[in-house]
């Protein structure tokens, strides 16, 4: 079940003004975990899930699948083009400083680092830091 007061709390705790899921066809396993999504949920969209260390959190999903985070709390908002998605992105990360996604550096840590570089580069290029969420994920899924 996800505890909203217990992950912010742990997303300041380790460090970080925020924690961005992200998942495109279950490629990021742990993000769908912490999502709570069922292990048989298939999605062929991308989708990504900003939790910031307090305030409310933001749900970004494609207009053809836009339930897919609908069991979380947060404001909703939906893409149809590319550039909707890099624009919400932008609007959702703006002024964040440094967050937390399933990214190791250099690969050091294949078990974490889910999301793809590009993605990466897309988060940066709103101008927030990106940090690995290893130890959020440890803290979430290894207790």
């Amino acid at each position: 079940m996800f505890d909203l007061a217990q992950v912010q709390s742990a997303i300041g705790r380790f460090g970080f003004n925020g924690w961005l899921l992200y998942d495109f066809r279950r490629s990021n396993v742990l993000a769908c975990r912490v999502a709570g999504l069922p292990e048989d949920s298939s999605f062929s969209r991308r989708w990504f899930y900003f939790i910031p260390a307090s305030g409310e959190p933001v749900r970004l999903v494609h207009r053809i699948e836009t339930g897919v985070l609908d069991h979380l709390p947060g404001e909703k908002r939906v893409y149809l083009r590319w550039q909707e998605l890099e624009a919400e992105l932008a609007r959702m990360l703006q002024g964040q400083g440094k967050i937390a996604m399933e990214y190791a550096p250099r690969g050091g840590n294949p078990y974490v680092s889910r999301v793809d570089g590009g993605t990466i580069e897309q988060v940066r290029a709103t101008g927030v830091e990106v940090g690995s969420s290893g130890d959020l994920i440890q803290y979430f899924e290894a207790r």
